[in-house]
């Protein structure tokens, strides 16, 4: 089972798009060496911490106008 889960995710981010596509450049970023924002991740790959990450609000979109 996938956790967190996509239901929970989407009530953080509406858009399937967007959520799959902020977590995987997110995941990109970790490969790439960034620090994770979260101090005790449970994920153990990099798009799980990026989908934790959201599911925490350590990550989100930032809402235009």
């Amino acid at each position: 089972m996938l956790e967190p889960s996509v239901d929970s995710l989407q009530e953080k981010i509406n858009s399937k798009y967007t959520l799959i596509t902020i977590s995987a450049r997110r995941a990109r970023d970790l490969q790439d060496g960034a620090k994770t924002l979260l101090e005790e991740p449970k994920a153990l790959t990099y798009v799980g911490l990026a989908l934790e990450e959201i599911y925490n609000e350590k990550l989100f979109v930032k809402e235009t106008e």
